[in-house]
């Protein structure tokens, strides 16, 4: 938890007590599904949690706002997320159930009533709407935008780091990916963000809906 104290100085009590308890909670599930890398949890808060949380150094997600996790795998960006912005409405999908299990489990534990969660293909959401999708090193940015852009809906923000559209965090080269990719995303350096070592060729993209 220094980690995150380092960098954001105002959670609640209500937050600080549900993002102490993550680590101890995939400690436990991660005995009987594997959802985290045993290297991955030594640095738990450094490397899933803060992570995440640069989307929210990033940006202001707006109150009310629906945000898909697309391909949240164990709850990530998600979970952090949802922690952080209360009063948006986080819904995580991943093609994988039993990793929504631990999703579903670990969210009611920490009593995160702003998370949804669906067992599904991204392709097969139909009927819905959302103001921002996210999603960590889950696919090319092409395919992300192209499963992204019929599920998003255009608002009106209020401010520019207000989002609407696709958030994705990712590392390494990315140039031809981009260029592949047809987006002319916003990046980010995590590393200038978060001044650690780790997140180094870690970046934030950010294509807008227009």
């Amino acid at each position: 938890m220094e980690i995150l104290e380092k960098y954001f100085a105002d959670f609640s009590k209500e937050q600080f007590n549900q993002l102490s308890a993550l680590k101890g909670l995939y400690e436990d599930w991660n005995q009987k599904i594997n959802v985290i890398s045993r290297k991955d949890l030594d640095n738990f808060y450094l490397h899933h949690v803060l992570h995440s949380l640069s989307i929210a150094a990033t940006f202001q997600f707006e109150d009310g706002f629906e945000v898909l996790d697309l391909g949240c795998g164990g709850g990530f960006p998600g979970i952090p997320l949802a922690v952080f912005f209360p009063e948006v409405r986080f819904h995580l999908v991943d093609s994988i159930n039993k990793k929504l299990n631990v999703v579903n489990e670990i969210a009611a534990a920490i009593g995160l009533s702003n998370l949804t969660t669906q067992h599904t293909r991204v392709e097969d959401i139909k009927n819905r709407k959302f103001d921002i999708v996210v999603s960590r090193a889950v696919a090319p940015l092409g395919d992300l935008w192209r499963w992204s852009r019929p599920l998003l809906r255009k608002v009106k923000a209020d401010s520019e780091n207000t989002p609407n559209g696709l958030i994705c965090l990712k590392g390494g080269d990315l140039a031809q990916e981009i260029h592949t990719s047809g987006c002319k995303p916003f990046v980010w350096e995590i590393d200038q963000i978060f001044n650690e070592d780790y997140f180094k060729e870690k970046f934030v993209l950010y294509q807008r809906i227009k």
